[in-house]
C-alpha cells in the first residue's frame, strides 16, 4: 500500500486507543506488603494507585487491545494498516518481536511491523519514526503503540521502585494525507535524543547476551530527577523554535508520567500553565512507553483534547533517551 508522492505529506492522527489491566494496586495495597506509606509515595511522586497484568495478559495481549481500541475509533480495519510499530521494554519474547505479534492477532498478513526499544521515550520515538515513513509516501498509515509490562521487570522487595510502576498499553493511528487535506494538522516537528554514558542511572540488570535473565529494574532516583528536566526543556525548546511557536500556543502539554515533581518542575521552566498540562501519573504510575498514548487517551476522551488543539507530548526514558513531538490534533 502506497501513496502519492505528489506534493507534502503530513502524518494526521486519525484514531487514539487505550487498555488498562482490570486489577488496580493502591498505595494502601502496597503499605501492607511494604516499609512505605500512601504519604510518603504521593508526596514523593504523585503515583496514588496502579494497574497490573495478570499473569495470562503479555504485552502483545495489552497492545493488540489498544490496537483494537483504536481501529474502532478510527473506523478502520486491519486492512486499511500497512504499518505498526510498537514502541516496548518488556516483550513477550526476545524475539520474534511484539509488533508481529499484534499484527497475527489482528490478521494482518501485509505491510511491516516491527518493535521500537528507547524504554519511556519510546512512544515519542516512535511517532517520529512513523512520521518518516509516512512522509516519504511509503505507507499510508501507522499504528503506533506503547505496551509495557512493566511489573514483570520490578524488584517487588526495593520500595524506591516497585512503587513506580504500571502495566497498560496506547495506541495512535497516523494517516499520511497531503498538507492540502491536512489543513495545517499532524506532526509539525520532532527531537530525538540520546546519551549512552548514564546507564547506570536506570537500567535493568539482566539480559540474554549478559546474565542470560531478565533481570530486574535498577534505578539512581536524585540522578535521573537531576537530569530530567533539563533534558526535557532541551527537546521541548527545539520543538518551539522548529515551528516558530512558544508555550502561550500550546493547548496541552503531555508529558512523560513518571513523576508529578519532574512534570510540575518541566511545566515550570518551559513557562507552561498548569491548566494546560495533562498529568495522570496518580491514577497509571509510570507505564514507560505506554503513558503518554494512555494519557491522550485520558485528555481526548475527556473532552480537553480536540481537533485543531496544539499538543506537545515529550518523554525521557533510561540510557539517556529523551525526545519531544508537536501535534497539530
Amino acid at each position: 500500500m502506497t501513496v502519492s508522492t505528489e506534493g507534502k505529506l503530513s502524518s494526521v492522527v486519525v484514531g487514539l486507543g487505550s487498555y488498562l489491566p482490570k486489577r488496580i494496586v493502591s498505595n494502601a495495597d502496597l503499605e501492607k506488603v511494604l516499609e512505605t506509606s500512601d504519604e510518603w509515595i504521593v508526596q514523593r511522586t504523585g503515583i496514588r494507585q496502579r494497574h497490573i497484568a495478570s499473569e495470562d495478559e503479555p504485552t502483545s495481549k495489552l497492545g493488540v487491545n489498544a490496537a483494537t481500541a483504536a481501529l474502532n475509533d478510527a473506523g478502520l480495519t486491519e486492512a486499511d494498516i500497512d504499518l505498526i510499530i510498537v514502541a516496548t521494554s518488556t516483550p513477550d519474547f526476545t524475539f520474534p518481536s511484539v509488533a508481529t505479534q499484534v499484527q497475527a492477532a489482528l490478521g494482518m498478513t501485509h505491510g511491516a511491523a516491527f518493535d521500537l526499544q528507547a524504554v519511556c521515550s519510546g512512544f515519542v520515538f516512535a511517532v517520529a519514526t512513523a512520521d518518516k515513513f509516512l512522509r516519504s509516501g511509503s505507507h499510508k498509515r501507522a499504528l503506533v503503540i506503547g505496551a509495557e509490562t512493566f511489573s514483570r521487570l520490578l524488584d517487588w522487595t526495593d520500595r524506591t521502585t516497585c512503587v513506580l510502576f504500571g502495566d497498560g498499553a496506547g495506541a495512535l493511528i497516523l494517516e499520511a494525507q497531503p498538507d492540502s487535506a491536512a489543513m495545517g494538522r499532524g506532526v509539525l516537528t520532532s527531537h530525538l535524543r540520546s546519551d549512552g554514558r548514564h546507564r547506570e542511572a536506570l537500567y535493568v540488570n539482566g539480559g540474554p547476551s549478559s546474565t542470560k535473565t531478565t533481570g530486574v529494574l535498577r534505578m539512581a532516583g536524585r540522578e535521573v530527577f537531576r537530569h530530567a528536566v533539563g533534558m526535557v526543556s532541551d527537546v521541548v525548546t527545539e520543538a518551539f523554535a522548529a515551528t516558530g511557536t512558544t508555550a502561550a500556543d500550546l493547548d496541552w502539554f503531555v508529558p512523560h508520567q513518571a513523576n508529578r515533581r519532574i512534570i510540575d518542575a518541566s511545566a515550570e521552566k518551559l513557562k507552561i500553565a498548569p491548566h494546560k498540562v495533562v498529568t495522570t501519573v496518580d491514577l497509571h504510575a509510570n507505564t514507560s512507553a505506554a503513558s503518554i498514548p494512555l494519557a491522550l487517551c485520558v485528555a481526548r476522551d475527556d473532552g480537553r483534547i480536540k481537533r485543531g488543539d496544539l499538543v506537545m507530548i515529550e518523554a525521557m526514558g533510561g540510557g539517556f533517551t529523551w525526545a519531544s513531538a508537536l501535534i497539530r490534533w
